[in-house]
């Protein structure tokens, strides 16, 4: 025999509360889990961005502006030498050097399609020591502007968000109820639900917003791809953490990968850890990839390619561990018999639940059955007041509360049919009373089917506005 579970004093307190409230209190810790992530990643990260080792392509040498720059801004720039200055534009389009600049031209190259916020500072920057040191303001030249529709270059980043948020909701409703299902099953709703969400978040941020021209095709492909690996990945978690998932979910593809983008601000203006994970979380290849497709800048598609398989095996691996694991613990909870206050409070509320629909059944004067709802109707008064209709309708028979020129119907009780009878039951048909026979002369003969009244007379009221067809 299993030992008996032991509840703790706090879970027995807790499980005198109303069982509504029991779940509702069980669930609050989303909202404080979303509070505290947003202070400690999105203010944390976004409330002052400041350049640290911003890397500036130096076609040539100018050591008088490096010393300058060193002394006015110590630790926020760092140049990297080039003898070509077609490299180094080529590296400013793959977005490794923030700006690249000729001393012999005087002149920047910036790409506002790669970083917006870059383009337009350090520029900016380099003006004003060069400026200060008794050089003339340099010429800047763009090498990828932005389309009068992504004004500021925020639309990668908000098309990824997007990709995120349908791609780890998607997984983590599926870890939350659907814990005994295949995994086949899980994947194939995974796949299919991603290629849903691609068509709908390419198809409104496309061709109905306007905020992406052209590139349908290939961005629903890539969307496809990478809501499949996080659904991947958050599946796999999922048998770990159970109805938890979203913890870790948003962690990994909202509150820790948004700052890390480099959609919002580039590496270089995130302070750390965010600068570091820019290395490996899915927002950063995500945004690389819109940018690559969409503008022809960035790294390409092969730093993605990877990140989004690793994903995805790292999903894969985890489901294949986590289902093993999670049927050992739900076996091991049933044989002892042990449950978890959530489920208490789910089968304290789903009691609570049928009760109270009984008890709103029996006020309208319902009864509640298996397969359904029967009317009750007393003895005493068994025709339904409630089915005299009103003076919109009319009665129940018809609009007029007249006698039908049908004629009356008699009515046969069960017991009163030849052949096998059946015993009495829900599924028997309505309860009705007998209607006396007519004969030709129209006048009811006596029989024993009148119903007494409560002086003792036989009762001439007619039961028959149910049956008067």
């Amino acid at each position: 025999m299993p030992e008996p579970q032991r509840i703790s004093r706090y879970r027995r307190w807790y499980g005198t509360l109303h069982p509504s409230l029991q779940l509702i209190g069980l669930q609050l810790w989303m909202p404080l889990f979303f509070i505290v992530g947003f202070c400690l990643c999105y203010v944390f990260a976004f409330h002052a961005p400041h350049p640290h080792d911003v890397p500036v392509a130096l076609v040539g040498s100018d050591p008088t502006l490096v010393a300058a720059v060193d002394k006015a801004l110590p630790g926020e720039y760092v140049f990297h030498t080039y003898d070509s200055l077609a490299r180094a534009k080529q590296d400013v389009l793959a977005g490794t050097m923030a700006v690249a600049y000729d001393p012999s031209a005087n002149e920047v190259f910036k790409a506002s399609a790669h970083q917006f916020q870059v383009a337009s500072l350090v520029p900016a920057t380099l003006s004003s020591v060069l400026t200060g040191i008794g050089v003339a303001a340099p010429t800047v030249t763009e090498l990828a502007p932005l389309p009068a529709y992504d004004e500021y270059g925020t639309v990668a980043m908000y098309v990824m968000l997007a990709w995120c948020i349908g791609g780890y909701m998607v997984a983590m409703f599926i870890g939350i109820m659907g814990g005994p299902l295949r995994h086949r099953t899980r994947m194939t709703v995974i796949v299919v639900g991603g290629l849903v969400i691609s068509l709908i978040t390419n198809t409104l941020a496309g061709p109905v917003v306007g905020a992406i021209h052209g590139h349908w095709i290939e961005l629903v492909l890539i969307a496809w791809g990478w809501i499949v690996a996080i659904g991947l990945a958050v599946n796999g978690l999922s048998y770990f953490v159970g109805r938890f998932i979203a913890a870790p979910a948003m962690i990994c593809f909202v509150f820790l990968s948004m700052p890390s983008s480099g959609g919002a601000y580039p590496k270089w203006f995130m302070p750390e850890p965010f600068a570091w994970l820019n290395h490996v979380v899915v927002g950063s290849s995500m945004v690389d990839m819109i940018k690559h497709e969409i503008y022809g800048v960035g790294p390409g598609f092969g730093r993605g390619l990877v990140t989004m398989g690793c994903y995805a095996a790292a999903g894969l691996v985890l489901m294949f561990f986590g289902k093993q694991w999670w049927e050992r613990r739900r076996i091991s909870a049933i044989v002892n018999n042990r449950t978890t206050m959530f489920q208490d409070a789910q089968n304290a509320n789903r009691e609570f639940l049928g009760k109270q629909r009984d008890a709103e059944l029996e006020r309208h004067g319902l009864t509640s059955t298996e397969t359904g709802t029967l009317s009750v109707l007393r003895d005493d008064d068994w025709e339904d007041d409630r089915a005299t209709g009103d003076v919109f309708t009319g009665g129940r028979d018809g609009l007029e509360q007249g006698s039908t020129p049908t004629g009356r119907i008699p009515v046969v009780r069960q017991a009163d049919r030849s052949g096998p009878t059946r015993t009495g039951g829900a599924a028997n048909g309505p309860r009705t009373r007998p209607v006396p026979r007519v004969d030709a002369s129209g006048r009811r003969p006596a029989s024993t089917g009148s119903r007494p009244s409560r002086s003792g007379a036989p009762d001439e009221r007619q039961h028959g506005r149910h049956a008067e067809r």
